[in-house]
């Protein structure tokens, strides 16, 4: 994606078109049931969002610019911005920074909807192979104490002691 460029400066601020301020982006539990992948549809369906995955973690992206972003792109309120803005620098800046390599992106709902289907049969497949492997080793744990149980109940013979003569 070739990025648009603000030609009028040299320094890397001063190009800046504001990546950053015209989205942010939030961590959000990874959906496990049905339930949860109907919220993440539920968002999908509202303008400008997006859900993507990154390392394992889940995010909703909300597509939209910060009120404060002026049209020459800098910061109406740099002096007194928030605390999150003044914690990013430049290192981790969209500008310069590699394209993200997401192991998924959502942004339409139905998308989220086959993902879910998916995901919900491969984990319900995973759990019934569990019981089935749980049973299993439950079920020769058993056998295994009633062979030794079995072994050790054996009726102890009194043989009476004879007394000599």
């Amino acid at each position: 994606m070739k990025r648009p460029t603000d030609s009028r400066s040299t320094d890397l601020c001063g190009k800046c078109v504001g990546l950053c301020c015209r989205y942010f982006a939030l961590a959000i539990d990874k959906p496990e049931t049905r339930r949860d992948f109907e919220d993440i549809r539920w968002y999908l369906l509202h303008e400008d969002s997006t859900v993507f995955v990154e390392d394992g973690q889940w995010y909703l992206q909300i597509n939209r610019k910060c009120r404060a972003l002026l049209p020459d792109n800098r910061c109406a309120i740099y002096e007194k911005r928030p605390p999150i803005c003044r914690s990013y620098n430049t290192e981790k800046c969209d500008w310069h920074g590699d394209e993200y390599e997401y192991e998924h992106v959502f942004v339409d709902p139905d998308d989220v909807a086959r993902y879910a289907t998916e995901y919900l049969s491969k984990k319900r497949k995973r759990q019934a192979a569990r019981k089935r492997r749980t049973a299993a080793t439950a079920k020769k744990g058993r056998q295994l104490r009633v062979r030794r149980t079995g072994s050790a109940r054996r009726p102890r013979i009194a043989i009476p002691l004879l007394k000599s003569a």
